[in-house]
């Protein structure tokens, strides 16, 4: 039996925070996971030692992110101009293309050891998509897949009138995880109209906010979306 498996999860909330700096530390905890693995490797099993996992939740100030196989022309707006709108730009090393974080969105970052879980990244995503849509459904939000596309969406089932609601980027090494989801709850819409978010031109943005057509407390939110990933995952949350 493997005695390094450790399904217990450090949680931090950010709060609102600047998107260089969530970033960095992040990348120091996926660094951290990265280097306790490679030095296991050259260890018998008893002498391992367990890796962390991490759920870190926050907010950013406008933003706009690239994943390394997106098209900046999906950027809508000339860059040098980004200031006009108090609004940054990252071109970052996640999947996926385009998207906007702000105030008001809540977003999730798993920094995890998938072996101390699972080792299948399509499981990993879909149980992702599953915490947000079992969120969602608290507050009596239907949403779902569309086949073929990263996220989860409001109206799924119809071509023409889908809308996303929440976005999908990861990054894994070594089945280590970082970067995560974004899930619309109170956000300021109107500045995904400079960008083709996620690339798909043809399908629309919402808002937790924008389907009750009344304000979410995102306190609330964060509290269910905390407990519905602990849960699907089989993590044991760590006391803060």
């Amino acid at each position: 039996m493997n005695n390094t498996i450790n399904k217990q999860i450090h949680f931090a909330d950010l709060g609102l925070i600047d998107y260089q700096k969530a970033w960095d530390y992040q990348t120091d905890l996926f660094n951290q996971i990265l280097e306790i693995k490679k030095q296991n490797r050259e260890l018998p099993i008893p002498e391992q030692r367990t890796t962390n996992n991490y759920l870190i939740f926050c907010e950013h100030p406008h933003v706009y992110t690239l994943g390394k196989s997106g098209d900046e022309k999906n950027l809508l707006v000339k860059k040098e101009d980004l200031h006009t709108i108090q609004a940054s730009y990252f071109p970052i090393n996640r999947g996926g293309d385009i998207t906007y974080h702000g105030p008001g969105q809540l977003v999730v970052y798993p920094i995890i050891d998938l072996e101390n879980f699972f080792t299948d990244i399509h499981q990993y995503m879909r149980l992702l998509e599953e915490s947000v849509i079992q969120t969602l459904a608290q507050f009596n939000i239907i949403s779902g897949r569309i086949k073929g596309l990263t996220g989860v969406w409001i109206d799924f089932e119809n071509e023409k009138s889908a809308r996303k609601i929440c976005a999908l980027g990861v990054k894994t090494s070594r089945w280590v995880t970082m970067h995560g989801l974004a899930l619309n709850v109170g956000a300021d819409l109107t500045y995904f109209k400079n960008i083709v978010p996620c690339g798909i031109e043809d399908k629309a943005v919402t808002s937790m906010h924008t389907e009750l057509a009344s304000a979410v407390n995102m306190d609330e939110v964060k509290k269910t979306m905390k407990e519905k990933i602990t849960s699907l995952f089989g993590m044991a949350l760590l006391p803060s």
